[in-house]
């Protein structure tokens, strides 16, 4: 196995000891103090050398030890050291990269900081000043500060807790309150105590990036009231060698080392987007998280961490990111609302199935609403129509509370004229907009209330609804429907065929030559999470199925006018088909039925025995199975005076069978 030297001075260097050990790697780590050792414990595939090594020293070590891989992790400032390990390496020919932290400060940050080049130049500038001054930039260059006047009282010195440095601080003068002896990092609010306990009115550091707590001082000096002097990070001398971040020397020893890293992938419902609404294993996770990925509205909402992030929603977009980027070892992906309701994360489990997957619920927004509300939702109908088709109707039409999510722009003026156009102008809306924000806003009212008012794109609504009948079986009566003068399947027939029919909640059917409707409606009626397509080449009974659609409050009902199997080609593919009529085109009706699902269940309805010749005809050709016939003759019974006549209406062959004889 091929060993690695990192030369450890930073936190990204002991990161990247301990991520190599864990994907495998032998690790040796060079420190220069023995506090610098106690970071690390020591076992089979992690070992330390503690001290500073001149360049014949390192030379000695990496021939001793036969190492050819080295990671240069030490201190931006620290280009002696630098120096020495890159030309050690190459008078032994081993590999050398140069792991160096990106600066944590932008233009906006530093825009009222004094900016120096070195440590000298700051003491000359703090010679003409007055007023305390906190040094954050350690012990090594504090000799530098003597020069001073006055040091002894107006610098504060902070360096590392260990005795060698106390004892070399002693030395030169810093002593009692004036040296804080602490290791970091430090917090913000911690900065700001430190510089008010010192009455500092200068802040002396060096740019040492986020890790090194860089914006972190910048930030407190504003709030304490003291000005930063920033000593600016020298340039890098090998300007031939390429310089690596921490992500990027990672994936750069994973494929020299031949390394597969365990990955840890967290699921993390993020709420309704403001951050103050994360639980706090979800916060946690995401802070743990080396990359962040998602939605741009996700991402948004979470930016304040400075993470990297990567823009994606779909789940084999992410899965391949994740898949060519080793290097990230923790990985959030973050998903709207709670995981479980109408989320990303059901593609996602199969996506990354095998992998250690951790999995963070958020706050639905359902949750929320109904809180705000002061009502319960263990009794709402969940739905979404963000993005999906799903019948609405049908769901206020059954349950007295219905939550959907609302995506699209007009939707809930959309939503109001739908509930309006089928008759539910009695039931209440209460709309949810920016759930969670500043701007949260709740409206509640009628349809006919809050049609004319606007509303956001993404909104969620509560329908509630006193009047909701929830059982539906099939078999209407006759007079239900609006007839005119166009033919109708009657009750008994209609209640037979549906038997045989088979249908589910989310069936797709074809109702060939629907006349009145009267078989669509009660299909509409059986498989409210289905879609019914009505096909009728005669206008007159085009209007009348749109009435009966109305009547009986079918959204998924869509009336197709033409001539079948014409009219069947671009629609979407059947579960079920039943034929009230097929204008002597009952063969090739078939034909294309079982051309797009060849598992499909038919169903048809003769009265002509020409019509039941072809159907025969069509079972003894075509590849179907489950063949079903029967003769309905059904007598209904009529008043006159006061006797109940039996009056027989004519005999209908019902035909089923299912596609599949060619399967076999």
């Amino acid at each position: 196995m091929t060993r690695i030297l990192i030369f450890a001075g930073t936190t990204e260097g002991r990161r990247l000891a301990e991520y190599l050990k864990r994907a495998g790697a032998e690790v040796l780590v060079s420190v220069a103090t023995e506090y610098g050792e106690t970071a690390f414990e020591e076992d089979d595939r992690i070992k330390v050398h503690a001290g500073r090594m001149d360049l014949a020293e390192m030379k000695g070590f990496l021939r001793r030890e036969e190492l050819s891989l080295v990671v240069d992790a030490t201190h931006p400032y620290a280009q002696v050291v630098s120096a020495n390990i890159r030309q050690a390496c190459q008078e032994c020919g081993a590999e050398y990269y140069r792991l160096l932290r990106a600066a944590g400060s932008g233009k906006e940050e530093l825009s009222d900081c004094i900016l120096v080049d070195s440590t000298e130049e700051a003491v000359a500038y703090l010679k003409e000043t007055k007023g305390n001054v906190l040094v954050a930039t350690g012990s090594k260059e504090l000799s530098k500060f003597t020069a001073i006047p006055d040091y002894e009282k107006r610098i504060f010195a902070r360096v590392l807790s260990t005795p060698e440095v106390v004892a070399e601080c002693a030395k030169l003068g810093f002593c009692g309150k004036n040296l804080i002896c602490m290791q970091g990092p430090f917090s913000e609010e911690l900065n700001v105590a430190m510089l008010k306990q010192c009455k500092a009115s200068y802040l002396v550091t060096k740019e040492s990036g986020k890790a090194g707590g860089t914006p972190e001082k910048i930030r407190a000096a504003r709030k304490a009231g003291a000005k930063v002097i920033l000593i600016g990070r020298p340039e890098e001398a090998a300007a031939e060698e390429e310089i690596f971040s921490e992500q990027e020397i990672r994936k750069v020893l994973l494929n020299k080392m031949g390394l597969k890293p365990k990955r840890k992938i967290s699921l993390i419902g993020i709420g309704m987007g403001n951050p103050d609404n994360l639980t706090v294993e979800a916060r946690n996770a995401i802070q743990r998280a080396e990359l962040l990925i998602g939605a741009k509205r996700m991402l948004e909402s979470v930016k304040f961490l400075q993470k990297p992030s990567v823009c994606a929603y779909k789940a084999e977009e992410i899965h391949s990111y994740v898949k060519d980027h080793p290097e990230y070892e923790e990985v959030a992906i973050l998903l709207s609302g709670d995981v479980g309701f109408y989320s990303g994360a059901k593609k996602l489990y199969d996506a990354f199935q095998g992998e250690e997957l951790s999995v963070y619920s958020g706050i639905s927004s359902v949750v929320y609403l109904c809180g705000k509300l002061h009502t319960s939702w263990e009794d709402v109908y969940l739905m979404s129509l963000h993005g999906r088709q799903q019948n609405l109707i049908a769901a206020v039409k059954e349950h007295k509370k219905v939550f959907a999510l609302i995506g699209q722009k007009g939707g809930i003026e959309d939503l109001c004229r739908k509930l309006l156009s089928y008759g539910f102008s009695g039931v209440k809306l209460s709309v949810g907009e920016n759930l969670s924000y500043d701007t949260e806003r709740i409206r509640e009212g009628t349809p006919e209330e809050l049609l004319e008012q606007k509303f956001e794109d993404l909104s969620v609504v509560l329908i509630e609804n006193e009047d909701a009948k929830g059982t539906v079986t099939h078999g209407l009566e006759d007079e239900a429907f609006l007839r005119a003068k166009v033919p109708m399947t009657k009750q008994g027939i209609r209640s037979i065929s549906l038997s045989k029919l088979r249908l589910s909640r989310d069936s797709v059917v074809y109702d060939v030559g629907a006349g009145t409707g009267s078989v669509s409606v009660e299909m509409a009626l059986q498989a409210p999470e289905g879609m019914v397509y009505a096909i009728e080449k005669k206008p007159e009974a085009v209007q009348l199925i749109l009435q009966n659609k109305r009547h009986f409050q079918t959204d998924n009902l869509t009336v197709i006018e033409g001539l079948a199997p014409e009219a069947m080609e671009d629609l979407p593919c059947p579960t079920h088909v039943f034929v009230g009529g097929s204008s002597g085109n009952l063969a090739e009706i078939l034909k294309a039925a079982l051309g797009k699902n060849k598992k499909v269940r038919v169903v048809i309805n003769a009265i002509a025995l020409e019509t039941v010749s072809e159907a025969l005809e069509c079972i003894r050709t075509l590849p179907v199975t489950d063949v079903s016939i029967l003769t309905a003759m059904i007598g209904e019974s009529k008043q006159v005076a006061r006797y109940h006549m039996m009056m027989g209406q004519n005999p209908v062959y019902v035909i089923a069978f299912t596609g599949g004889e060619g399967d076999e």
